[in-house]
């Protein structure tokens, strides 16, 4: 397939050739959604941690008589009913990790760009090269592509020009083609893809790419 190839100022100048494999991919809604929550599964740290009643240091001693009291039944401060107890069913340290097929993990970022693309979410930019760190450029260059939400610009390498420059921006982010995933690709509106990174995807997930 043929994509639009735009510079710094919105304007078309030229087209190129992108994968089908990995531009027309099929919907599949269930994979994807599968592959996300995995990925967002992985980034829990799960260092959450309560006490149980055991935990709890407080004294053994019963708290009033047994009876005669009119009162509920008490034997242990550690209790989960009493203030400063332990926590009854409270999380504790675990892994959250999923363990996906690498297969899956391609195909599934395949249908996250697909979708981008039959939602006219993909830009191509010819060129992105900054001498100096400038948000101003940046955001003249999402301002000239009347993108509107959360916007990724994707880059064939790490360029320290490029990302200072979108950090001051707000809802604009950096990522290099190499480390796309399909929860970054489903979490923006828009992508800004250059043509250097175009090919490096093409190159990844596409014909010539391992499966």
């Amino acid at each position: 397939m043929d994509l639009q190839v735009k510079d710094n100022k919105g304007k078309v100048v030229g087209s190129v050739a992108a994968s089908d494999q990995v531009w027309r991919a099929e919907s599949n809604d269930v994979l994807l959604h599968q592959v996300v929550v995995a990925q967002q599964a992985n980034k829990r740290r799960g260092t959450q941690d309560t006490q149980q009643r055991s935990d709890v240091s407080y004294s053994t001693r019963k708290i009033r008589p047994q009876k005669g009291t009119g009162q509920a039944r008490q034997g242990s401060r550690r209790s989960p009913l009493l203030k400063g107890g332990g926590v009854a069913h409270g999380p504790h340290p675990r892994s959250y990790r999923q363990r996906l097929p690498k297969k899956m993990r391609r195909q599934a970022l395949r249908i996250a760009l697909s979708e981008k693309i039959r939602d006219e979410g993909v830009t191509v930019l010819d060129a992105l090269t900054l001498k100096a760190p400038k948000s101003s450029t940046i955001r003249d260059i999402v301002t000239a592509f009347e993108l509107k939400g959360r916007t990724l610009i994707v880059t064939g390498a790490t360029d320290q020009n490029v990302i200072k420059s979108a950090s001051n921006l707000n809802g604009v982010e950096v990522q290099t083609a190499a480390l796309m995933n399909p929860l970054e690709a489903t979490s923006v509106t828009n992508l800004i893809v250059t043509q250097e990174a175009l090919e490096a995807i093409d190159s990844l997930w596409g014909e010539k790419g391992n499966d």
